[in-house]
């Protein structure tokens, strides 16, 4: 027979919520917050109003939606969802997307990706409690933790509670990695000053949020179970559901933080094939070429393998492109930041005419690292530039890691 331990803490200024189980070995696979609440049977969502930021990756470990869930509790009243990028099914790619309504349960679903991109006073009449349950990636540009600090930001201004339902880092919670965005480069895709792959979870971001931007915010975390910080996402037994169109694996999610930030040069990053991010090219690129180049540097863990390639959709649709495949070859050496710049680096020795650098800053948010990228420096060089502010940041993310 199974026993379960049910351990509600009450942990000022949040609320954290715990589950345990004995005799049952598939209790040690990760417990996502959604998980955890549930087998508190939402007793700290109970008598609230709630309105629920989340998409298609916002399930259970059964595959049930949180959404369904939440509608479903007693005790507790859904009002509103609440979309970000790419909208409630992950599905859109699209550069703005409209309210709408959810077929099952006939709510309002707001999108904060359209005319605004925070939660606006009208949207929250009603509401006492925005819940937010969506899983993020690892890196600062990709944009679900953006709409999480917006909507922290309108719940503080409206007198709101924030919960935060937590999962997992997919591409672990240890690593760190890349420059810590300017400040006056800050934008929805740098919306704190967070290096490039931070190492942290919605909900410790969620309180770095709060304490570095000094939000009057009643924030609450329902904090994971069974997940250490060494863990990449296959080690939670979680179901993985591309939170993205574009983002179909845990190789492509690991390669991100670096390969990520090359697309918005002349360059394509494999949107438009079967393995966005695992390959980059362009008509004017020769990737025999270009792979020789970087396989003489023998980076730890990755291997590049000369391919072409032609994109049925986004930059270079119908143009056959030279590029190469980056193959991880060691996850745990495997630095997927330096390697991207590694692989800039390259790019503008090989092609300082060709490959246009500039909007290479729009992701990166750092002036400092553009200008060694654009005077050539070599890679220890270029590290410098950001190392002293990384290890910076690694000081402030201390305070507010939960999780061993």
């Amino acid at each position: 027979m199974r026993k379960f331990l049910l351990i509600i803490l009450l942990l000022a200024p949040g609320l954290v919520v715990a589950a345990e189980s004995s005799d049952d070995a598939s209790a040690q696979q990760t417990l996502s917050g959604i998980d955890v609440l549930r087998q508190a049977d939402f007793e700290p969502l109970a008598g609230r109003r709630v309105g629920l930021v989340t998409n298609h990756t916002g399930i259970d470990r059964n595959g049930d939606s949180t959404l369904q869930l939440l509608a479903d509790a007693p005790g507790v009243e859904l009002v509103a969802l609440f979309s970000p990028e790419h909208g409630i099914e992950g599905k859109l790619d699209i550069p703005e997307i409209d309210h709408g309504e959810d077929g099952t349960t006939g709510l309002p679903i707001y999108s904060l990706y359209g005319d605004t991109r925070s939660p606006e006073p009208w949207m929250l009449e009603g509401i006492d409690t925005l819940v937010f349950d969506i899983q993020d990636i690892g890196a600062r540009f990709y944009t679900y933790i953006s709409t999480m600090g917006l909507a922290m930001t309108s719940a503080a201004e409206h007198g709101k509670r924030f919960v935060v339902l937590d999962r997992p880092n997919p591409i672990n919670g240890i690593d760190v990695g890349g420059p810590v965005a300017d400040a006056d480069l800050l934008s929805f895709v740098a919306w704190h000053p967070l290096p490039t792959r931070h190492g942290m979870t919605v909900g410790e971001l969620a309180k770095m949020f709060r304490a570095e931007l000094e939000l009057d915010l009643d924030l609450q975390v329902v904090e994971l179970r069974h997940w250490s910080r060494a863990d990449f996402f296959d080690a939670t037994g979680q179901r993985w559901v591309n939170p993205s169109p574009n983002m179909r694996n845990l190789n492509q999610a690991l390669l991100y933080p670096g390969i990520g930030l090359l697309e918005t040069t002349n360059l394509s990053v494999g949107r438009g094939t079967d393995t966005p991010f695992e390959i980059i090219g362009a008509p004017w690129l020769d990737g025999d070429a270009l792979a020789r180049d970087l396989n003489r540097l023998r980076i730890p863990g990755v291997a590049f393998i000369s391919v072409t390639f032609t994109p049925d959709a986004s930059k270079f649709e119908g143009e056959r492109c030279g590029g190469i495949n980056i193959l991880i070859t060691d996850r745990a050496a495997f630095d997927p930041v330096r390697t991207g710049f590694q692989v800039a680096l390259q790019l503008r020795h090989d092609y300082p005419d060709t490959w246009d650098i500039e909007p290479y800053t729009r992701l990166l948010a750092n002036k400092a690292v553009l200008e060694a990228l654009r005077e050539g420096k070599d890679i220890d060089a270029l590290v410098d530039t950001y190392q002293a502010e990384l290890d910076t940041f690694r000081e402030r993310r201390a305070a507010f890691l939960r999780y061993d």
